[in-house]
């Protein structure tokens, strides 16, 4: 008997209360007024499931869909409440909770308890005919290849009790905690599946066939096979899609078993492994190929895939065009956990994500048209935070794109070359390898918003509290290493550990100026990638790159609330002479005009009001530091803080103006003495560099619980200690897919990207790891984010980075603060190196301040 192939769906739809956003637990009362026949009630109270007549095409289904989803729309509305049809309401928390009073479901309640609890998720169910139950279960092992896919369209439940989870389908991972859900494993007739019925009724864990809820199962009241994967879908005519898709796969397997053609199943790990990478990706991340061995692809190559191999079944039933379509539509715009995501990045508000999906769903069968412009050139990428899904513009950056294509490409060019002008007469460089190069800087700016401007101020002001303890601690008591938190070795051991700096006075702020490298994942995350305490850079090219972008850019539409990174510098002087009194002296100490950021050195002592020195500058007199005056050898005017910019160490700074004796003076050890004696404050300390050890860096959250009592509000990059054998042995294995790096470098030097690196740099690292483990460490590559880039007139995704700030007068909330600017670098075309020293540029970063929420 052949399969009838008709088509069904039971969907699930949220109740969401308008004004709060919360789920509604008055389905029983919206019943009363449905049809049963039609409408039906779920486990929970805040949940009705809709059941469409049987059609037999994709239109008919789409249509009984919609039918449905106003019947019930019409009934909440007329009682103030809204209908979702998603995996998870974004707001729903546990205390949501009210059990469905039913005898069936209070005994599941008592069974299973918080199992059933946790149940505030709802999915799409697919049937499709095949009355006859030995097809059926054949069919049902056939088509498991292709439900990860299904899922990852279906994805609509990032957010579950209020946060995002991390995944796109957080709803699957719940489903599949029942003890009968997943798949059946093997079976070879309807017997044995009856069977397997029967003895899980047996063992008392469920308690009818309707509790086996199984991937793919005969359903339990109709002649139908039935696909409950899948979270449901906002936007009607992505469940559609997902329908096509099925049918066509059960087909398929249909006319394979009809051709007696053997069926090849993967183990059933693997296929855990798919599902879970499905529930965790979804279309943004990479998606297991159909095949005995599967490997990851990319998710839209994976999709376009199954739709060419089902092509023969889609045309069969008619369904190829409108799946074709349907296919390239859902890939543009992304599913409904791409959409959910990008509504919260605007405001960071979870109630823009409950409007976003009740807007969907009570919306057209097709979604509403999107009337931002199709970079038609651009190559889109998962993580991209200007350019969406269908190369089409997030809302942020809309603006900046409009302008950019209303320029012809004499226009642009005329830009590019101003811009380059700008950086000639400025002298804006960076020194590699002695030499100064022109600084890059990308015309196409980026926006942070002020969520998540103040998502990253509370993050990262944490940490620097936390690393300002820290040095504290460890250059006076050292009761972090006494309670065994941090290893002696890595801090006494530490490259950048300095003796002199036990020196200092106790309560000294040992770093006033912090950088933090922050990169963010393709789902948008944050993450530390590095802390910088000893003498960070990037501040005046952030200053250098606005001023640039006024100048060139004067037109380009910026955002209200705009932080002016003006005020910077200022917010430095007062950082660096806090409680010094108000008419203390400030001084910036360079290396001189051949440090490789000079440019920086320059920039920030001029626009923060202090002297640029040299150590000929200085003389030690009387127990103080002062300014030499002009050319003569009298002492100017006392210094009574010094901002330490010097390439090496400051007891090893020699003035070449030369003591009485005629031998050069030794003014660094002269001013670490002054230092030491309380007569100059040094920003940044000596010694700081064990804060920014590579290794230490894995103990940053622990700092932040151990001084602050806190748990970190930012997470860090994966990082494996060479240092400790078991670390080790997993680096060693993995250092073709790893990030290494030396614990005290800096500027990207010595840092080898596996992934990028060919076999001999492989080897060669490795060898350096076994000689010297204590000098490496190794880090997890995160598929860094993406900006558009212009490569000369085209706009082209590249990886980009993000260096923040911190100015510290302490270690309570109020002694730190974020400076009103930030440097976005990006990696040169072909690689994730951002650094000025490898290649990488940098562009306008755009932050939004508070004053925008009005």
């Amino acid at each position: 008997m052949s399969a009838e192939l008709t088509l069904g769906a039971e969907e699930e739809l949220h109740l969401i209360d308008p004004s709060s956003r919360a789920l509604s637990a008055r389905a029983p009362q919206l019943l009363a007024k449905l049809s049963p026949l039609s409408y039906s009630a779920e486990l929970q109270r805040t949940t009705v499931e809709t059941n469409t007549e049987v059609v037999e095409s994709l239109s008919g289904l789409r249509d009984e869909i919609m039918r449905l989803r106003r019947g019930l729309i019409d009934v909440a509305d007329d009682a103030g409440l809204s209908a979702a049809a998603v995996g998870t309401a974004p707001r729903s928390a546990f205390a949501d909770f009210e059990l469905t009073t039913t005898g069936r479901y209070g005994r599941m309640q008592e069974q299973y308890r918080l199992l059933v609890d946790e149940q505030l998720i709802c999915g799409t169910q697919v049937h499709v005919g095949v009355s006859d139950r030995e097809l059926a279960v054949q069919i049902a092992q056939r088509v498991s290849g292709e439900l990860p896919l299904l899922l990852a369209l279906s994805a609509s439940s990032p957010y579950w009790n209020g946060q995002d989870t991390g995944y796109a389908s957080i709803r699957s991972l719940i489903w599949q905690r029942w003890p009968s859900a997943g798949a059946t494993g093997p079976l070879a007739s309807a017997g044995e599946y009856e069977q397997l019925l029967s003895d899980l009724i047996d063992t008392g864990v469920i308690a009818d066939p309707k509790m086996a809820y199984f991937e793919v199962r005969p359903s339990s009241h109709a002649p139908t096979l039935e696909l409950r994967v899948c979270d449901a879908c906002p936007i009607v005519d992505d469940a559609v899609l997902i329908a096509g898709l099925f049918r066509a796969a059960v087909r398929a397997a249909e006319q394979d078993i009809a051709a007696g053609i053997p069926d090849v199943t993967v183990p059933a790990p693997i296929h855990r492994a798919a599902m879970w990478q499905a529930a965790r990706g979804g279309l943004s991340a990479r998606l297991l190929e159909s095949g005995p061995h599967p490997r990851p692809v990319p998710a839209a190559q994976a999709i376009r895939e199954m739709v060419d191999r089902l092509r023969p079944q889609l045309e069969e039933l008619g369904d190829y065009d409108d799946v074709a379509y349907l296919t390239e539509t859902v890939l543009a715009r992304g599913n409904s956990a791409d959409r959910q995501r990008a509504a919260f990045a605007e405001r960071g508000e979870l109630d823009d994500v409950v409007d976003l999906v009740v807007r969907e769903t009570h919306g057209p069968a097709g979604g509403f048209a999107s009337d931002a412009p199709v970079l038609r050139t651009y190559r889109t990428r998962a993580g991209d935070e200007a350019v969406g899904p269908g190369a089409r513009p997030r809302a942020a950056y809309r603006g900046i794109v409009d302008f950019y294509q209303s320029l012809d490409t004499h226009e642009l060019v005329a830009r590019e070359r101003a811009r380059e002008r700008w950086v000639t007469s400025n002298d804006m460089t960076f020194g590699v390898n002695g030499a100064h190069r022109p600084f890059a800087v990308d015309l196409f700016p980026r926006m942070l918003s002020r969520y998540e401007w103040g998502e990253l101020s509370a993050g990262l002001t944490q940490r620097a509290r936390a690393i300002e303890a820290f040095l504290r601690d460890v250059y006076s008591e050292r009761r972090v290493i006494a309670d065994g938190i941090v290893p002696a070795d890595y801090v006494l051991g530490s490259p950048g550990w300095r003796d002199e700096a036990t020196q200092l006075p106790p309560n000294t702020v040992r770093a006033p100026v912090m950088g933090f490298d922050i990169v963010r994942n393709e789902f948008g995350g944050w993450r530390v990638l590095e802390d910088n305490v000893r003498d960070p850079s990037g501040a005046a090219y952030a200053l250098g790159i606005r001023r640039l972008m006024d100048a060139v850019m004067p037109d380009l539409p910026r955002p209200p609330g705009l932080l002016d990174p003006e005020t910077a510098p200022a917010a430095l002087r007062d950082t660096i002479v806090a409680g010094l009194g108000p008419d203390a002296v400030a001084a910036l100490l360079t290396s001189g005009p051949d440090s490789s950021a000079y440019f920086e050195h320059r920039t920030l002592a001029e626009a923060a009001g202090m002297p640029l020195v040299e150590a000929g500058d200085l003389v030690v007199r009387d127990g103080a530091v002062w300014q030499r005056g002009g050319d003569s050898r009298a002492a100017g005017s006392r210094i009574d803080a010094l901002y330490l910019r010097i390439d090496g160490q400051l007891v090893d700074l020699v003035s070449p103006a030369v003591a009485d004796d005629g031998t050069p003076t030794p003014i660094g050890a002269q001013v670490m003495a002054a230092a030491a004696a309380g007569s100059v404050f040094l920003a940044n300390a000596p010694g700081n560099g064990v804060a920014d050890d590579k290794s230490l860096y894995c103990y940053v959250p622990e700092l932040i619980n151990y001084y602050l009592g806190e748990h970190p509000l930012l997470e860090s990059v994966p990082t494996y200690r060479t240092s400790d054998e078991g670390e080790r042995r997993i680096v060693l294995e993995r250092v073709g897919e790893l990030v290494t790096k030396p614990v005290d470098g800096h500027g990207g030097m010595g840092v080898l990207i596996g992934p990028d690196a060919d076999a001999s740099q492989v080897a060669e690292r490795r060898l350096e790891i076994a000689e010297a483990p204590t000098r490496w460490v190794a880090q997890e590559v995160v598929a860094l984010s993406s900006l558009p880039s212009f490569a000369e007139t085209a706009l082209e995704p590249r990886p980009v980075e993000l260096r923040v700030f911190v100015y510290t007068t302490g270690t309570g909330v109020d002694d730190v603060r974020l400076a009103d600017l930030a440097l976005t670098r990006v990696a040169s075309e072909g690689t994730l190196v951002v650094d000025s020293s490898r290649g990488g540029g940098a562009k306008d970063t755009w932050v939004v301040g508070p004053e925008a929420s009005t």
